[in-house]
């Protein structure tokens, strides 16, 4: 079923001598030219992020459980909840923004940030190949510097810490959802092999279901933004949220969106 996804749901219109020797999937000249750019750099990058991210989660963790108390126990299921809703946000926002805007071929975040998007969506499968730390690099990155700061205050022995226990519980678990968002999108592609408890939870809609996340997929892919646990992706769907959006941007600065990412999806050689 993995191969369903080579062709979105809707084809580019292109001719059919371009027809014959184009195809979404890893063989696609776009999808085999942004492959290319992943660098050695990068790949150093992502390891050193996700060694010390992974880290300063267990050093936290443990100091969390530590200060736990029953009495705070609803305020902590309340921040859990509200911890997923707001990862969810915002990992639409950030997949919006990379799908919508942006070029490959600007300096840094361009090769580092935007281009695997522009991969994805000619290839979707592509992020099943890829193994834990290039999944998870990036994320990894982006979460460092509240997780270091949280550190900082176990450190010092902040008292903000036991007053405001269940914010910091709730930031934990916005940085946990924020953290794990690119490996919950990998295994809403990967539809051989998971763990039953992966599954179960996609079920339950606790994370990004397989089914849900295919209407992503379907060409200009300009909708259900939402990749860690997709609960907002049908009501900012249903008030025209990114649709409102991209017309106020486009209206102030004249850009045209998902043009880059159109450009690589029609590379035929």
């Amino acid at each position: 079923m993995a191969g369903a996804e080579n062709w979105p749901g809707q084809q580019l219109e292109l001719d059919e001598d371009e027809a014959s020797c184009c195809r979404w999937g890893a063989q696609h000249a776009g999808a085999r030219e942004l492959a290319a750019l992943y660098s050695p750099g990068k790949r150093l990058q992502e390891w050193c992020s996700v060694i010390l991210c992974f880290s300063l989660i267990a050093h936290n963790l443990v100091h969390l459980l530590l200060l736990a108390r029953w009495e705070d126990t609803p305020l902590v299921i309340l921040g859990v909840v509200a911890g997923a809703l707001i990862a969810d946000f915002l990992s639409g926002l950030v997949h919006w923004g990379a799908d919508t805007w942006g070029s490959v071929e600007l300096p840094i975040v361009g090769k580092a940030f935007i281009r695997p998007f522009r991969e994805h969506h000619i290839d979707p499968t592509a992020i099943t190949r890829h193994d834990f730390i290039e999944t998870n690099g990036d994320n990894c990155l982006v979460t460092l510097l509240p997780l270091l700061n949280m550190a900082y205050k176990f450190r010092t022995h902040s008292p903000a810490l036991e007053q405001l226990y269940p914010w910091e519980c709730f930031v934990f678990c916005l940085i946990i959802f924020g953290t794990f968002t690119n490996q919950i999108h990998k295994w809403s592609h990967t539809y051989f092999g998971l763990p039953r408890w992966v599954t179960l939870l996609q079920d339950w809609h606790v994370i990004l279901p397989r089914k849900h996340h295919r209407i992503h997929h379907v060409s200009p892919h300009e909708t259900y933004f939402c990749i860690t646990t997709g609960w907002l992706n049908y009501p900012l769907e249903k008030i025209g949220f990114w649709r409102r959006l991209e017309d106020l941007i486009q209206g102030l600065t004249g850009e045209k969106p998902r043009a880059d990412d159109m450009k690589w999806a029609q590379k035929i050689k």
